[in-house]
């Protein structure tokens, strides 16, 4: 197998430059940087990360610690896409990424403490924060390189990627309140996480410009798998006075809802209005007039990437947040 002295030898330049070029090195030119890349492309070179990890005490592999939703089918469905944009970029970073996943009974804070115990990665992703989350201190006080994705309340700097989940939920009810719905129904994910408790957040703030007071009932916690959400949606559509708009937490929460709506011979866009928060772009083929606010999760995971690959390269550099909003999208 090709290495870098028979690449340096053969375009006559140095080893120390050849290794810059196959890293984009700022200091080499970029028609140099073609040359080796292309030379190494032909000859079959690929880089020894074990022995640069020897070297350095790295690992070179990052871990996302992510939570099982549930034991249901197609339950995490909706972390493909973020799952995706993590591997591409942790490849082109030259890492490997690794998925830990943690069942739903299982301690977070000891789920983070067995990867710090392992020392078998460079940087941990960590999701599903709640409030105060011990996950962030301990992270800290060990000086692990570490991203979230999402937010807690600490008052404490650190870095992390998080979907505006308050302002989704208040367009959300605002749009459902044009089509003339007030008695909108909302769905949370467990309430414990912060993403829940910031979309109830925007649906209180909807609800009170309008002088709407909020029914408690309306509002549902869980894991919104299809099979749960049809449950929970045909039990308000059942009431003497069922809700007229949805605010759906996500696809499964969606086709669930629809499921509940069919068996009843009631139609999205007429009969009930639903506005849905969608990362898989699932809702754009189904024959249904459902309103969308999308999220790019493969954007997420690389930004997540790219937030952690700059805190394990400098651990004291500026800590870097990032809050992306969803993007609205009407029914056809």
């Amino acid at each position: 197998m090709a290495n870098l002295k028979q690449i340096a030898a053969e375009l006559s330049l140095s080893v120390t430059t050849v290794s810059r070029a196959l890293k984009d090195g700022p200091e080499v030119q970029p028609s140099t940087i073609a040359r080796v890349k292309e030379a190494a492309k032909r000859v079959g070179y690929l880089p020894n990360h074990h022995g640069r990890a020897l070297k350095t005490g790295r690992t070179l592999t990052l871990t996302a610690v992510l939570p099982m939703e549930t034991r249901d089918h197609l339950s995490d469905l909706l972390k493909l896409p973020l799952i995706e944009g993590m591997t591409l970029a942790a490849r082109q970073a030259g890492y490997s990424l690794s998925i830990y996943s943690t069942t739903p009974d299982d301690d977070p804070v000891e789920s983070v403490r067995r990867q710090l115990q392992a020392r078998s990665t460079d940087g941990l992703i960590i999701t599903r924060l709640v409030s105060g989350d011990p996950r962030v201190k301990l992270l800290l006080d060990q000086r692990m390189p570490f991203v979230a994705f999402g937010r807690t309340d600490l008052d404490t700097a650190y870095p992390y990627v998080d979907v505006d989940n308050e302002q989704i939920a208040y367009e959300a009810t605002r749009r459902l309140m044009d089509k003339g719905c007030r008695r909108i129904a909302l769905q949370l994910l467990v309430p414990e996480d912060q993403a829940s408790a910031m979309r109830l957040s925007g649906y209180a703030r909807a609800m009170a410009e309008a002088g709407i007071p909020i029914d408690q009932s309306l509002i549902g916690h869980g894991m919104f798998t299809m099979e749960s959400s049809a449950a929970w949606f045909d039990r308000l559509l059942a009431c003497s006075d069922p809700p007229t708009g949805l605010a759906c937490a996500n696809e499964l929460g969606l086709l669930g809802a629809l499921h509940a709506l069919g068996k009843r011979g009631l139609a999205p866009g007429s009969d009930v209005h639903i506005v849905t928060r969608d990362s898989t772009r699932l809702a754009r083929f189904l024959p249904a007039k459902i309103e969308v606010h999308s999220v790019d999760m493969a954007a997420v995971g690389r930004k997540l990437v790219e937030i952690l690959e700059s805190r394990i390269i400098n651990p004291l550099g500026p800590v870097e947040t990032i809050l992306l909003k969803g993007e609205f999208e009407p029914a056809e």
